[in-house]
Formats: C-alpha cells, sequence, structure tokens
C-alpha cells in the first residue's frame, strides 16, 4: 500500500477510515487521492494555496481521460467536503468546478463464433502434465464462467464449493460490485462445466480443505493476474486483439475479459431478436440476471446489439475523422 507524502498524509488517511467506517468500500480511493497528493507535493503547496484556480490548474494537468479525470476530481471534492465538516477549510474550493465532457464508450464485443472459438482455444492449451493440468483446467472453468453466465471476472473468483447447487443447477453470487447477492440459474453447459471441475478437484486436493471454489497457485483463490495473460495470449493469437481506440468524443474499448460479460448481454439480446422477441422486455430480467442495480444499464446494450455493427462504428467514426 503506497503512502502518501504531501502535508495531508495523515489526513487523507483519516477520511479513509472515516468512509470506512460509514460503509462504503472505496477500493479506488486512496489511488484517486493519492494524483492529487503528488501534484500537491510537487506544487509544494499549502493551505492557503487551495482556491478554485489551484484546482483548475490541477484538472488541467491531469492526462487521463474525461470519466478518469471526473472521478479524481469527484474524489477531492468529497474530500474537501470531510475538512469543511471538520473546520479545516471555510468552503469547498471545488464546489462549482465543473465535470469534463465524457466520452462515449463502445465496449468490445465478441461474436458467438469468436467467443466459441476463444473458449476452444483455451480448452485446447490445458497442458496436462501433472504438475499444470489442474491449474490450467482452473483457469478454464474460470474463463467458461465468465462467457457462459456474463459474470463479473470478479465473481467466479469468490466462489465456494456449496455456491453450486447441483439439485436445482444454480450458483450463488456474493459480494458483488453493488453489495448484491443473487442466485442464477445456470445453462446447461456451465453447469457441466462446474461439475466437471468439481470432480477433477476433489482428485487432485486429496482431502484438502480448501474454502475457494477456483484454486489458483498455492492452494489458495485464483486471481485475477492469473486470467489475464492466458486471454490475451487467446486473443492474440486468434487474431483477435485491437487496441483502445478514442476517436473525437467516443471510446472504442480493448478487449479484456470483461468484453466477455459485454458479448454474453449482447448476444443474448440478439437471440432473442432473431427469435421475433422483444429485446426491450427482456432487458429487466437480463438485468436481474447479471446484477445491474438498475436495468437502464442493461438497455444500453441495446446500442451495440452485435460484434458486426461494433465494428462498422468503428469503420466509420475513423473515415469520418479522415474527412474532417
Amino acid at each position: 500500500m503506497k503512502p502518501f507524502n504531501s502535508f495531508l498524509a495523515d489526513i487523507f488517511e483519516d477520511y479513509i477510515t472515516y468512509r470506512h467506517t460509514l460503509g462504503f468500500t472505496d477500493k479506488n480511493l486512496r489511488s484517486l487521492l493519492r494524483q492529487f497528493d503528488r501534484y500537491v507535493s510537487e506544487k509544494e503547496a499549502d493551505w492557503g494555496m487551495f482556491i478554485p484556480l489551484f484546482f483548475l490548474d490541477f484538472r488541467q494537468s491531469l492526462t487521463q481521460e474525461p470519466r478518469s479525470v471526473n472521478l479524481i476530481v469527484s474524489a477531492v471534492r468529497g474530500f474537501f467536503d470531510y475538512l469543511v465538516r471538520l473546520e479545516l477549510c471555510t468552503e469547498n474550493p471545488l464546489r462549482d468546478i465543473p465535470a469534463r465532457r465524457q466520452n462515449s464508450f463502445i465496449p468490445f464485443v465478441f461474436s458467438q463464433t469468436q467467443v466459441d472459438g476463444l473458449l476452444n482455444y483455451i480448452q485446447a492449451s490445458i497442458r496436462h502434465s501433472k504438475d499444470h493440468f489442474f491449474h490450467d483446467f482452473t483457469n478454464y472453468t474460470a474463463i467458461a464462467l465468465l462467457v457462459r453466465c456474463g459474470l463479473r471476472i470478479s465473481e467466479p473468483i469468490r466462489l465456494q464449493p456449496d455456491h453450486y447447487r447441483w439439485r436445482e443447477k444454480t450458483l450463488y453470487i456474493e459480494k458483488t460490485k453493488f453489495c448484491k447477492d443473487r442466485l442464477i440459474p445456470l445453462p446447461e453447459a456451465a453447469a457441466q462445466e462446474i461439475e466437471n471441475y468439481l470432480s477433477v478437484r476433489l482428485r487432485f486436493l486429496n482431502g484438502k480443505k480448501i474454502p475457494s471454489l477456483l484454486i489458483g497457485k498455492d492452494d489458495k483463490a485464483l486471481t485475477t493476474n492469473q486470467i489475464y495473460p492466458l486471454f490475451r495470449q487467446a486473443v492474440t493469437n486468434l487474431g483477435l486483439w485491437e487496441p483502445r481506440k478514442i476517436i473525437g468524443h467516443t471510446t472504442f474499448g480493448a478487449p479484456t475479459p470483461h468484453s466477455f460479460r459485454h458479448s454474453f448481454a449482447i448476444n443474448t439480446l440478439k437471440r432473442i431478436r432473431e427469435q421475433g422477441k422483444s429485446a426491450q422486455q427482456a432487458l429487466p430480467v437480463l438485468a436481474a440476471y447479471m446484477g445491474h442495480r438498475k436495468y437502464r444499464y442493461t438497455a444500453l446494450y441495446l446500442k451495440v446489439l452485435e460484434a458486426g455493427q461494433r465494428r462498422a462504428l468503428v469503420d466509420f467514426t475513423v473515415a469520418r475523422r479522415e474527412d474532417l
């Protein structure tokens, strides 16, 4: 955990502790505040310099895209609200600083054919030696759950063996992004993946009791650091890698494991439309399945209903920029 270095360091720590006592998780708060901490140190700032112009200059110094800049400024604004409550400041100098215009974000989307190809490639890459088989099979199972259930990458990692209910073929997901637990019915293929893994897991553990369903290195829970390299290698070797692009006010995302979640939603809505049914009416059910707080977030997927549509949108945007 990197420490803060400016004269505000102790107050930053107190603020983070205060937020925790209120029940906020704030996983990224420390890293957001560290951007401001670094700027304060570089400018050798003191209390007398904290006027709106100082924060406008700070915002201008940030090189991230607008969404990230707004998150940083919002975190600092919250910190100064805390200072006002402590009566260390008379008013919040960021109160009237507007947010930057954020880019529209178009996620990377795999077609169903590409998803199947990636899963087959990763399965075929499982090494069958004693030292590697179980670890490789664990990685494959984690990615299979991302693909078949549209999970966030953190969700399979937190699974415990009893979260899979084999009689009902359901999966209990707890400690989600919005602290909302959910119980989801599994597609037959996903249930089969888990049952296959449980059989292998039982044999390799040889009686050891480990609380995590998916086991990584040293008999500990699988981590995202073990999934990302495998994903990147598969995407690259299959010729599916594309860099992140920022064109005008639109950001086109690069493929990441979270792209499986986007692809699950979009390909599901596409199948519903192909069956002659209403994708709009399916949104509340899909939102509950995916653990969205509000189904209007799921509705954003209606803007990009297939991988080919996204590709055409990228090509059109690039061509439009070149014409200007």
